[in-house]
């Protein structure tokens, strides 16, 4: 693996007692520096770990500083039984060097100190990014995503797909988010576009007869930043094949994200077949399309229940409710916080009935209930002594995304969540169509290009908010890994899938002429997903932030701050595409 040359001989992580009484040397970084009276002792550190050396002679280390790059060359010995260090590998062992050189000088003010700069704030960090990269877990972070991203491309390889590279500069096109224009300097007033997914490409790879075609594709969308969304560009294992179904992408998809999340991880980790859950369960059990299957807790609907009932707040509201068992022992707080977070969301207050060990029904809500209806609400809610159910009313579009709320916070505070799991899911059936609440007309639920549930025949004879479509999600501890589609392949059922969303044939043709003209020459059927490489090392190393993971992210504002990107450019530059700011 090494070369060695006149600055190493060995790697500072991999000199162990193997290498006792050999002259070697070893370069890197000056991690720590430790006088002991006579006696200097130097964490050395490099890519592959670390190894003390030790400097008996102080000028040695004259003009040397911390995060300053040597070579030393010395002895290894082994270290006295009470300076061994079980930490790291090389504990055992020092060099007793006695030649060093400085190859790198550092600054002796360093903006942050390298062991703790994940605790410095972030625009900080990343303006110095490659200091911050030196801190071993920021560092592990990056090593671990090039493993994985070798191995998918490895599995990918072996399950017979090929990769082939998509164009970067490409046609702008609606795909729901916006796009980073570059201006043309040939063809003046046009402008190329970063690509949001390989989308199109993918499908006319499919209509150009490859079978199986992969990617590990850069996208590009001007989005905010969230928690597991980096603003700017991101990465995606993009697969596409022909002659396939829903079910062909679910079991590829199976096969890799189990594969790729036991090898690069120590927890359980969901066996194919993962569960398939339809878009309305979703909604109805958790309040969300992106559930997270470890926590046990399920949202049942119970409007029935107060239709009739003389309980103003649930008059004529959609109401949810959410059973947790052995929870009546909870502390007084406890109650008071979860309303707190009710309110904190934009709820008006959170209710609940409680079930004593004695059986007794407490809690304001309770009188409301006739007998009837208090026996069906057991029945129904599954009520137990111990357990409290919580009532979540509200309008219909409203009170799902609540419950789910409130589902995941009644899992955080009573440790409900098994964290050492990886539990994974399908999201299937969604509607095909929605009502935009602005116009009233009907628009694209996602991917326009998927194909309907039922073909023409569901386009010419349901009403559209009954249409499903072909379309999935895959999603992982509530995180969304990827969505993906079987496409509409049929023209004819396309153009009536887009005529129903209030688009002409003229506008298919303008706004995605390759697909509409390529579609013409006898496109095969198929489908295809794309997980997001990013979440899936943001969930393997457990981080909460996306930018954890990304060796050069932009800052949540979409700023590079490291290279000072966003930047102005010069008029000259300007000019020559064809651009004047206002």
């Amino acid at each position: 693996m090494i070369c060695v040359n006149q600055y190493r001989t060995h790697l500072c992580g991999e000199v162990n007692e193997k290498d006792i009484g050999k002259e070697i040397r070893v370069a890197g970084w000056v991690e720590n520096i430790r006088d002991h009276g006579g006696v200097k002792f130097v964490d050395l550190r490099d890519h592959y770990g670390v190894v003390q050396i030790v400097i008996y002679d102080d000028s040695l280390l004259e003009n040397v500083t911390k995060e300053s790059t040597i070579t030393a060359s010395g002895k290894v010995v082994l270290r006295d039984e009470d300076t061994v260090n079980p930490k790291i590998s090389t504990g055992t062992v020092e060099v007793k060097v006695s030649t060093l050189t400085v190859l790198g000088k550092a600054l002796s003010n360093l903006p942050f100190e390298i062991e703790t700069s994940t605790d410095t704030k972030e625009d900080v960090r990343l303006k110095y990014r490659y200091l911050d990269l030196r801190n071993p877990k920021v560092h592990n972070n990056i090593v671990l995503r090039s493993q994985v991203i070798s191995f998918l491309r490895k599995k990918m390889t072996d399950m017979d797909f090929l990769e082939i590279q998509t164009p970067i500069l490409s046609a702008s096109s609606p795909e729901g988010a916006r796009d980073y224009l570059i201006p043309s300097r040939k063809h003046q007033g046009k402008f190329y576009a970063l690509p949001q997914a390989p989308q199109l490409f993918k499908q006319l790879l499919m209509v150009s007869g490859f079978d199986r075609y992969f990617q590990v594709a850069p996208c590009f969308r001007d989005e905010d930043a969230r928690a597991d969304r980096s603003p700017g560009e991101f990465y995606q294992l993009d697969f596409e094949m022909a002659f396939a179904t829903q079910e062909d992408v679910f079991s590829i998809a199976e096969e890799v994200l189990s594969e790729t999340f036991a090898k690069f991880s120590d927890k359980k980790v969901s066996k194919a077949p993962f569960v398939r859950i339809p878009f309305k369960e979703a909604m109805l059990k958790y309040g969300t399309d992106k559930p997270d299957l470890r926590n046990p807790l399920e949202i049942i609907d119970i409007s029935d229940i107060f239709a009739e009932l003389d309980f103003k707040p649930f008059k004529g509201k959609t109401v949810r409710g959410i059973t947790v068992p052995d929870c009546v022992s909870q502390p007084r707080s406890f109650f008071e916080n979860m309303l707190k977070f009710a309110t904190s969301i934009g709820m008006k207050g959170l209710g609940y009935i409680s079930v004593t060990e004695n059986n007794e029904y407490k809690g304001p809500i309770n009188k409301f209930l006739t007998d009837e209806k208090r026996e069906e609400l057991i029945k129904r809610a599954d009520l137990k002594p111990g357990s409290v159910i919580f009532f979540i009313a509200d309008e219909d579009d409203i009170a799902p995304k609540f419950a789910g709320q409130i589902r995941t916070e009644l899992g955080e505070k009573l440790n409900l969540i098994d964290k050492d799991s990886y539990k994974m899911c399908f999201i299937v059936d969604f509607p095909m169509y929605e009502i935009d609440d602005e116009t009233g007309n009907y628009i694209f639920t996602h991917n326009p290009f998927s194909m309907p549930q039922g073909g023409m025949d569901a386009l010419l004879n349901k009403k559209p908010e009954d249409i499903l479509a072909y379309q999935y999600d895959i999603v992982c501890n509530g995180v969304e890994l990827s969505s993906g589609a079987v496409r509409n392949h049929d023209i004819e059922i396309m153009k009536k899938a887009f005529e129903i969303a209030g688009y002409t044939e003229d506008d298919i043709k303008e706004k995605f002429t390759s697909l509409y003209h390529a579609f013409q020459y006898g496109a095969p059927p198929h489908a295809g997903m794309a997980p997001g490489i990013d979440r899936m090392i943001m969930l393997l190393t457990d981080e909460e932030n996306i930018r954890e993971v990304i060796a050069f992210p932009m800052n949540s504002n979409a700023q590079d701050v490291m290279m000072g990107a966003p930047n102005e450019v010069s008029e000259q530059q300007l000019r020559e595409v064809h651009v004047k700011l206002r």
